[in-house]
C-alpha cells in the first residue's frame, strides 16, 4: 500500500470553526497513526469572499490546537493555470464542452423545471452543439456519465450507490476562466497524491460529481470518508446562535488546546468508555470503525468538564504559560511580567482544583499579585472587625518571630493561638483569609501563605489589622 496522504482544505471565507477543526483533527490523527502525510491546502478561489485575514485565522487556529501539517499551505489561486490546463485536456478528449447559456437563462429554466416537478439540473442543451468559446464568455462543462452508477465505499458510512442519471453536467471553468470547486479539488487531490479524502458529510453530494472527473482525467480515485455533522442542542446544524463556533474564541474563553482536541475527537468517535486521552493515545487508538455515522451534538457543559479535568492534569508550567495572555487581557500584564514562570506555576497548582477555565483561573489568582490586597467590602466588614484586630496582632507577632516561612511552624503557631484565645479555627481562619486575599473563599490558608511568601503575608496581615482597627 502506498503511503497515506490526507489533506485539510478549508475555504478562507471566515474564521476556523469547530466542525473544520474536527475534520482536520481526524485527518491529522489518521496521518500520524499511519506515519503518513498531512497536507494543508487553502481553497481560495472564491474571489468575493476569500481573505488573507481568514487564511491567517485558519493557520493560527490549527497551530493553537497543535495540528501541524507536513506540506503546504498550498493556495489554489496560485494554481489557476494548472486547472485550466487539465480542463483543456478534458475538452480535447471530448469529455467537456463549451456552454453559452447565460445565468438568467439557466435561472428561468430552473424555475420552470421546479414548477413542473422536475429536477432543476442543467438540461445539457449545449452538450452536443460543438460550440467554440470565440467570444471568451462561455463556461466549460464536464460531460457527466448519463447512465450507470457511481459506487463509493465510504470509510465511515459504508457502501453508497449514486445513480448517474440524476447528475448534471457541472461547470468546471466559469465564463471568467476561474475553476469551480468540484473541478479544482479533483486536480489538487490527484496531483498531491491524496489517498484518503476525509471531510464533512455536507460534501457527500459532491462525491459522485468528482469521482467521474478523476476517472476522466485518468487519475486514481482516492478513498472517501464523510464525517457526520455537529449539531447544536436543538439538533439543528451548529451555528452562531448556539454560541461560539470559532476555535480561537475558545482560546479567549480560557480553554486549553488539549482539552479542545480531546472534546472534539469524542464528538463522533469513541474508544470504549474512556473519556480523556493523551495525544499519543488518540493516535494509537484512532480507528474509522469507531467513528459514528449519526450527527454529534455539541454539549458546552461536557466541554467545560473536559477542560476542568485538563487544568487539573496538565503540567502546571503549561497551564501557567497559557494563562499569561488572559492575565494580560484582564489588566494584569505588568503583574504577570514581574513574576517568575516558576512562581506562576506554583500559583496554578494552588488554584487548579477550583477553576474550570483559564478565565475563571484569572479571577482566582488575581488576589496573589502585588504587595497590597484589594478587599471585598462585604467580606472586610463582616470579618475584619475591631474585636479581631488584637488577635490578628498576636498572630502577626508569632509569625514575625520566624525568620522564614515554614508551613509546619506557622500552622502550629496558628493552632496554639486559637487554643489560647478559646476560639474555633474558623473564627480566626476567615479573618486571616480576608486579610491575605481580600475574599472569604480561597485554597488552604497555609498554601496561600506559601505562595505569598513571608514578607507579603506579614505585610497583608498588617494591612488587615489596620483595616480591622479602623472598622
Amino acid at each position: 500500500m502506498s503511503q497515506v496522504r490526507v489533506r485539510f482544505a478549508p475555504s478562507p471565507t471566515g474564521f476556523l470553526h469547530i466542525g473544520g477543526v474536527r475534520t482536520a483533527l481526524f485527518n491529522w490523527l489518521f496521518a500520524r497513526q499511519q506515519k503518513g502525510v498531512f497536507v494543508l491546502r487553502i481553497e481560495d478561489t472564491d474571489q468575493d469572499r476569500s481573505t488573507d485575514e481568514s487564511i491567517q485565522a485558519i493557520l493560527e487556529g490549527l497551530k493553537w490546537v497543535g495540528l501541524d501539517w507536513d506540506e503546504g499551505p498550498f493556495r489554489q489561486t496560485e494554481r489557476i493555470d494548472l486547472y485550466r490546463s487539465y480542463a483543456m485536456q478534458l475538452l480535447e478528449k471530448g469529455q467537456a464542452y463549451w456552454c453559452s447559456c447565460k445565468a438568467e437563462e439557466l435561472e428561468a429554466r430552473r424555475k420552470e423545471a421546479e414548477a413542473k416537478g422536475l429536477s432543476p439540473k442543467y438540461d445539457s442543451r449545449c452538450r452536443d452543439r460543438g460550440l467554440a468559446n470565440l467570444a471568451g464568455d462561455a463556461a466549460l462543462r464536464f460531460k457527466a456519465p448519463l447512465e450507470g452508477e457511481t459506487v463509493v465505499d465510504d470509510l465511515i458510512k459504508g457502501k453508497i450507490v449514486f445513480d448517474n442519471n440524476v447528475q448534471d453536467d457541472l461547470i468546471i471553468l466559469r465564463s471568467n476562466g476561474y475553476p469551480t470547486y468540484n473541478f479544482s479539488v479533483v486536480v489538487d487531490d490527484a496531483l498531491m497524491n491524496i489517498t484518503h479524502v476525509i471531510r464533512g458529510d455536507d460534501h457527500l453530494t459532491n462525491t459522485p460529481r468528482q469521482v467521474p472527473i478523476f476517472q476522466a482525467l485518468g487519475f486514481p480515485v482516492p478513498q472517501f470518508g464523510h464525517l457526520p455533522m455537529i449539531l447544536g442542542s436543538d439538533k439543528a446544524r451548529l451555528s452562531k446562535r448556539h454560541g461560539a463556533t470559532s476555535i480561537m474564541a475558545y482560546k479567549d474563553m480560557g480553554y486549553l488546546p488539549d482539552a479542545m482536541v480531546n472534546y472534539l475527537v469524542r464528538l463522533g468517535w469513541s474508544h470504549g468508555d474512556q473519556e480523556l486521552f493523551t495525544r499519543q493515545e488518540l493516535i494509537e487508538k484512532f480507528a474509522w470503525k469507531n467513528v459514528q455515522t449519526s450527527p454529534a451534538v455539541f454539549n458546552p457543559e461536557k466541554l467545560i468538564w473536559v477542560n476542568a479535568e485538563y487544568i487539573k492534569i496538565s503540567p502546571p508550567d503549561q497551564v501557567a504559560q497559557a494563562l499569561v495572555p488572559l492575565l494580560e487581557s484582564a489588566g494584569l500584564a505588568a503583574e504577570a511580567k514581574a513574576v517568575s514562570a516558576g512562581w506562576l506555576a506554583q500559583l496554578v497548582i494552588l488554584v487548579k482544583e477550583r477553576a474550570k477555565t483559564l478565565v475563571e483561573m484569572v479571577e482566582w489568582v488575581r488576589p496573589y499579585f502585588g504587595q497590597a490586597v484589594a478587599f471585598d467590602e462585604e467580606a472586610a466588614k463582616k470579618f475584619l472587625t475591631p474585636a479581631i484586630a488584637p488577635v490578628l496582632g498576636k498572630l502577626l507577632a508569632r509569625f514575625e518571630a520566624f525568620p522564614a516561612f515554614s508551613k509546619q511552624q506557622w500552622e502550629e503557631a496558628f493552632k496554639q493561638l486559637v487554643e489560647a484565645e478559646g476560639m474555633k479555627m474558623g473564627q480566626l481562619a476567615q479573618p486571616v483569609r480576608v486579610a491575605l486575599t481580600g475574599r472569604t473563599a480561597s485554597p488552604g490558608l497555609f498554601e496561600v501563605m506559601e505562595v505569598l511568601g513571608r514578607d507579603r503575608t506579614l505585610f497583608r496581615l498588617r494591612q488587615g489589622i489596620d483595616r480591622a482597627s479602623r472598622a
